[in-house]
């Protein structure tokens, strides 16, 4: 059991993260009291998953009932909710944005409360889907002892690695987790585009696809960055990749430039694992020149 165990927590935005949140951490002995939503459904079906939640109509009412609160509304509505409800010393008030440092929650911090933001790292489609993917996920941690180490136990209870954020990591923080998640989808709709050129259903291709994307994701966490390098750049074979530009000219011309930006993004990779010489290098950079 957690040391935290007893601490109440309340949820202010029972939207996925909120809920999964809360489903959770209730499950691993956290009480979860009160949840409030604009939207009154949402909150029900969270006390619903959680046992011994209240639905308050007012956030107010959650803020006066739990000892840490988690604000987890959509970013854009964090300081509202900070600046329109009363806190006081002894509580602890944690927003879950990636992006937003705890200066959005100042006006927790002047009431004389410790503020903080747990970010579990993780893609969040819905909240089925969150609860199963959180545990074991990294956590972004922004806060000041003792409220730090309350947030790094939560994360440790989940199964999940805790690092520490300062205010200033934050933006480049969420960039990171946007390209390496977000971007990620983009590349593979481009990808499974090319498959319908030659009349493959995109739900074909994505089922094709998806060992090789699992096969490279393996290769990164047990291999390394840059000696998972696989690929035409890899080996210098520009041959290939004149093919590929002649390809992409004929059947989607709107994704060259794309594909040259990846390649020359690429080319030092390859530098970096030692395949390529130099004058392979000046080739492929000639080759990828906009």
């Amino acid at each position: 059991m957690p040391k935290n165990s007893t601490l109440r927590l309340g949820v202010i935005g029972t939207g996925k993260v909120g809920t999964a949140l809360a489903v959770l951490l209730s499950a691993k002995g956290y009480p979860v009291v009160a949840a409030a939503d604009k939207s009154a459904a949402s909150a029900e079906n969270l006390a619903k998953l959680v046992k011994g939640c209240s639905v308050e109509k007012d956030n107010q009412n959650v803020a006066d009932a739990a000892e840490l609160i988690f604000i987890t509304t959509p970013d854009d509505v964090i300081a509202g909710v900070a600046a329109q409800t009363k806190w006081h010393a002894g509580q602890s008030v944690v927003h879950c944005s990636g992006a937003a440092s705890t200066d959005i929650l100042e006006p927790a911090r002047r009431a004389g409360a410790m503020i903080g933001s747990l970010h579990p790292l993780q893609t969040i489609a819905d909240v089925k889907q969150a609860i199963a993917n959180i545990p074991g996920s990294s956590f972004g941690i922004e806060a000041e002892e003792p409220l730090l180490s309350t947030l790094r136990e939560m994360a440790r209870t989940l199964g999940g690695t805790p690092f520490e954020l300062k205010a200033s990591d934050k933006v480049a923080y969420h960039i990171a987790a946007v390209m390496a998640s977000n971007y990620l989808v983009t590349l593979i709709k481009l990808s499974t585009d090319l498959w319908q050129t030659f009349n493959i259903p995109r739900a074909a291709a994505v089922h094709a696809l998806a060992p090789l994307i699992r096969g490279t994701i393996n290769n990164i966490e047990n291999v390394g960055i840059p000696q998972c390098l696989t690929g035409p750049i890899v080996r210098g074979d520009t041959g290939t990749i004149e093919k590929h530009l002649d390809a992409l000219d004929r059947v989607a011309p709107q994704l060259i430039e794309t594909y040259k930006d990846l390649g020359r993004q690429t080319v030092p990779v390859s530098v970096a694992k030692g395949t390529i010489t130099r004058m392979q290098e000046k080739a492929l950079a000639e080759i990828f020149k906009s």
